[in-house]
């Protein structure tokens, strides 16, 4: 039977107001963390209101305040943290005073919060479903056992997630990065709130599921609900938001209606953002500019790779990596067998990057988990520079392990916290250097910070006293160590904001242009994506639907589902000059 989602389920938690009566109220709001004597402001007297049906969206980089501003809303700034406004009402009623048990009854019934990192925000012990079912049973709605499940099922539906009664009773760790944050979506938009604060709510989608989603807020705002949009998705931010707000070091220094904003932005810094945004027009060319700038991250150090121009790139006819008729299953929790990789064949070349890409689930990550062995192929094989790779056994293979390293896409769940970024750089390194004098590897250690733009200070740093940024340049770093000749990049820019996402990508141009490296490119961004990559390999289902250059494939696609992917893409709304 099909269901009227919105309304079968979605109910209002308020009663109807005027217009002209703005639903939250933010009045000079200031943050800070640490003892009284020792405070650090994050959030330095920003102002803003949101009125019912609009979309403001605050947009800036890593450190900026906008996630702070955003968790003050829900009560959500931790034990440490000191909150001042003149004014933080939400419908009439002043919130900045709620205890902790008034926010707990507050927070998902008047306003939804979807948080940005979904891997560490669900329970790792717990299906999404019974996550899902929790929005309900906190707030005693939601019905018998079975109807609350229905809506589960139904929420899941919702956001697009295949298979939902299946997924329903699957754990996190399960579901792909765009299966997760489309349950934290749907946990959030459970009770219909009158606001929604959506955290970089696309941030691991594929761009298909993304305009899904995208629809899905459209129609929440249609509904007569507001919405707060924090994104590093700047196309995305212009489609969707009536007024943004510019962000830096805790400060509003721009705001606007969205087509002033993305159509004559007056501070320099704006002018930047948007300068930053990778595309098919910026390929070959840097996104930042060579010299230092305001976008530059603190404690940075601009090194000699991070001066020079991006060279063209010089790809080599000599392969590295040849995947042939690769085949894949997992077995689900009901116990049937699934082809999630059904005879993918591929090459690369030496000083090539290849770019994979596809909507989640369509087994990218799979393939390329294969192309690292760490995955056995139940068909077909691949051959790392003419010589079997998966065909051997791990003891075999672990002579020639650093000739292939990986960038993940999430670097801090990759890190062990407990050590220093020295001891995991060092660790890289005795892949290759063996017993190398510890002298010797440390030289090398700064050395290799110096490449990814970061000073020797960071040495003693550990993972969690890092920005996102520095942390992927880190991942970076370790990743180079062993001097691979190939490098699986999964995700690795998704979660950052659009000047770091620049930095990091002129960074892997860099260093491809220096140290010769291939890339094995996995995103889901496609502007990323032909940015950097000189061809592409699209998946859906399981299977590679079309390959060639970057340019045929995404300016000239053949196939259907290309073209729909291609089409998904959202677009910076932009008057033409």
């Amino acid at each position: 039977m099909n269901v009227n989602y919105s309304t079968a389920l979605f109910r209002s938690n308020s009663p109807q107001h005027e217009i002209a009566n703005p639903l939250l109220k933010v009045d000079n709001l200031k943050v800070a963390f640490g003892p009284a004597h020792a405070r650090q402001a994050v959030v330095k007297g920003v102002s803003f209101t949101v009125e019912h049906g609009r979309c403001v969206a605050i947009v800036g980089e890593s450190g900026s305040g906008k996630s702070v501003t955003a968790r003050t809303l829900v009560g959500l700034t931790g034990p440490n943290s000191h909150v001042e406004a003149d004014r933080l009402s939400f419908d009439g009623k002043n919130i900045a005073n709620l205890g902790d048990k008034e926010w707990r009854n507050f927070r998902g019934k008047h306003i939804g919060f979807v948080l940005q990192d979904a891997l560490v925000s669900l329970d790792p012990l717990r299906p999404v479903g019974k996550e899902i079912a929790e929005a309900f049973t906190a707030h005693r709605s939601g019905g018998s056992r079975q109807e609350l499940r229905e809506h589960v099922v139904d929420l899941l539906k919702l956001v697009g997630v295949p298979e939902p009664e299946i997924k329903a009773r699957q754990l996190p760790h399960q579901l792909s990065g765009g299966q997760r944050q489309r349950a934290l979506i749907a946990t959030a938009i459970a009770l219909d709130p009158a606001l929604l604060i959506a955290d970089e709510p696309t941030t691991a989608l594929d761009v298909t599921v993304q305009a899904q989603i995208l629809d899905l807020l459209g129609e929440t705002r249609a509904r007569g609900k507001a919405m707060i949009l924090i994104s590093h998705n700047l196309a995305v931010v212009s489609q969707m938001a009536d007024e943004v707000i510019v962000m830096r070091h805790g400060e509003v220094i721009e705001r606007g209606l969205s087509e002033q904003i993305f159509n004559d932005p007056k501070h320099e810094y704006t002018q930047r953002l948007l300068q930053a945004i990778p595309s098919a027009k910026s390929r070959g060319k840097r996104l930042v500019s060579a010299s230092p700038s305001r976008l530059t991250m603190p404690e940075t150090k601009v090194g000699s790779l991070a001066q020079s121009p991006i060279g063209e790139p010089s790809v080599s006819d000599e392969l590295l990596l040849k995947a042939k008729g690769l085949v894949k299953k997992f077995r689900g929790p009901d116990g049937n067998l699934r082809t999630v990789v059904n005879n993918v064949s591929f090459t690369l070349g030496r000083g090539e990057t290849l770019g994979i890409v596809g909507e989640s689930g369509s087994g990218k990550t799979t393939v390329a988990r294969m192309a690292l062995a760490l995955e056995t192929p139940d068909e077909g094989e691949v051959t790392l520079d003419g010589s079997p790779w998966t065909s051997i056994d791990e003891k075999a293979r672990r002579h020639r392990r650093s000739d292939i390293s990986l960038i993940y896409q999430d670097p801090l769940s990759s890190f062990d916290p407990r050590w220093t970024i020295e001891r995991i750089i060092d660790d890289a390194l005795e892949k290759r250097c063996g017993e190398t004098p510890r002298e010797s590897r440390q030289a090398q250690i700064v050395e290799l910070l110096d490449q990814v733009g970061l000073s020797p200070s960071f040495k003693v740093r550990r993972p969690l006293e890092l920005s996102g940024g520095q942390r992927q340049r880190v991942a970076i770093a370790r990743a180079i160590a062993p001097r691979p000749k190939i490098i699986v990049c999964d995700e690795p820019v998704s979660a950052l904001d659009v000047s770091i996402q620049a930095q990091i990508l002129d960074l892997l141009g860099d260093l491809k242009a220096h140290l010769g490296v291939s890339y094995l490119f996995i995103s889901h961004d496609l502007g990323v994506v032909h940015h950097l990559s000189d061809r592409v390999l699209v998946m859906n289902h399981g299977g590679a639907v079309e390959a060639g250059g970057v340019d045929d494939v995404f300016l000239r696609p053949q196939q259907a589902y290309t073209r729909k992917l291609v089409a998904a893409v959202p677009q910076l709304r932009v008057k033409a000059a």
